[in-house]
């Protein structure tokens, strides 16, 4: 095993000011530490740079990359183009990690040969009620393929696409030319399917790393509105590129169905989306969109089960009534 283990770290940061203390707090006593922490600003208008500044001294292996709002793939993708580690994973700077949050999944991967290293969270509600398992379910898996982790956690109806909850061998991640897509919500989805449908050694820690927070969050009728409909349109692309990977699994027929039960069953949380929109016209006009755009022909094609059609002929009688 080698003597040193190189450990990057991606942080995207926007706007996160009343946060970003506590996440910087806990890269600071990180043990073992971080060799590189790449801090990717994406146009933050709030105090985030100078709190930046101010933490610098502590963590002299931090790199600040200023950019415009890209948005958090788009910073993803440049802290990645930035990182230089044998290993590495991302942070989401409204979170916080366990001090020894990558010491176990550090001692392992070099010697199991790992691509990926995955772990478990809590979701951190800020005192408002106790903290809580984000997997509770899960035990160690010893090393298997990615596919198969999939296949477990799908089975079990219970599977997290968050990238923060994962540690990379880097090599890994540039063979296969992983990247975010540009403005997407949710990015995480094709992300992590693509990674774990090529990783070929991986294993889970049911170990507590990251503590995820759930903010209390308030925004006007007009920003609430234009997320959910950015929310929508990533939602629909989601699902069409899932249907691409599920294609790639074909001979592997439990997989397969699985996936796409899982790509349906994302895509009919659209329906949910709309019914909190302020903008009812607008919820008239996308749902006759999908009808003749084809979307929701799709995912009748793609549909698992009986309860599924249910629901979608359910909102393709509603497209005709909009």
């Amino acid at each position: 095993m080698s003597t040193r283990l190189t450990l990057s770290l991606v942080i995207p940061v926007y706007n996160v000011a009343p946060y970003l203390p506590r996440c910087l707090e806990s890269l600071a006593v990180l043990d073992p530490p971080a060799d590189e922490i790449i801090v990717v600003d994406d146009g933050s208008t709030d105090d985030c740079p100078h709190i930046l500044a101010d933490f610098k001294p502590r963590l002299p292996q931090m790199r600040i990359i200023r950019q415009e709002n890209g948005g958090l793939s788009a910073a993803r993708n440049t802290g990645l183009d930035a990182a230089t580690g044998t290993y590495l994973a991302f942070v989401d700077s409204d979170d916080f990690l366990e001090p020894d949050a990558y010491a176990e999944a550090l001692r392992i991967v070099e010697d199991e040969q790992l691509d990926m290293v995955l772990f478990n969270g809590e979701y951190h509600f800020e005192g408002r009620q106790p903290d809580r398992l984000i997997y509770t379910d899960a035990p160690d898996t010893g090393v298997i393929r990615g596919s198969d982790w999939l296949r477990r956690r799908l089975k079990a109806g219970r599977f997290l696409h968050m990238v923060w909850l994962h540690l990379y061998r880097r090599d890994f991640i540039e063979r296969h030319h992983f990247r975010f897509v540009p403005r997407l919500i949710h990015e995480d989805v094709i992300w992590t399917t693509q990674a774990l449908l090529a990783a070929q050694r991986v294993r889970y820690l049911p170990r507590i790393s990251v503590h995820y927070r759930i903010p209390i969050r308030t925004a006007t009728p007009e920003v609430r509105q234009r997320r959910l409909e950015t929310i929508i349109e990533s939602s629909i692309y989601n699902a069409r590129t899932q249907a691409e990977l599920a294609s790639t699994v074909a001979v592997d027929v439990e997989l397969h169905r699985l996936l796409r039960h899982q790509l349906v069953d994302g895509a009919l949380s659209i329906f949910h989306l709309m019914a909190k929109m302020p903008d009812r016209n607008y919820v008239r006009q996308r749902l006759a969109g999908l009808r003749r755009e084809g979307f929701l022909a799709f995912l009748w094609r793609h549909a698992e089960d009986l309860a599924q059609r249910r629901r979608i002929a359910k909102h393709w009688l509603r497209s005709w009534l909009a």
